[in-house]
């Protein structure tokens, strides 16, 4: 988990000293979270995934046994970024795709 929250923080743009202001933590908890020397409590969870705007099944699917429901999830989060028509292009060839595996 720790490796994903680095990964999200590093994507965001964020020190972790920015990440450590923002949560109101030290820069010494969030680098132990990050070296999953330690996992954060519930609520400082929740509140790291709310500021990375990441979704909690992306932060945890190392934890968890990977399904496609949390590979979807991570799509989703991939494709918040994308502009609406990129999005609709995508969807053309996702629906392409599950087309060709029914048959």
């Amino acid at each position: 988990m720790g490796q994903k929250i680095k990964a999200a923080r590093e994507q965001k743009g964020y020190t972790q000293e920015q990440l450590a202001e923002r949560l109101n933590l030290s820069v010494q908890h969030v680098s132990v979270i990050e070296r999953g020397v330690k996992a954060p409590k519930l609520e400082t969870f929740i509140k790291i995934a709310n500021e990375l705007d990441v979704n909690a099944d992306f932060l945890l699917s190392d934890q968890l046994a990977v399904s496609a429901q949390l590979e979807a999830s991570e799509l989703y989060d991939r494709m918040r970024a994308v502009s609406d028509r990129e999005k609709e292009r995508i969807l053309k060839v996702v629906r392409v795709l599950v087309d060709m595996a029914e048959v």
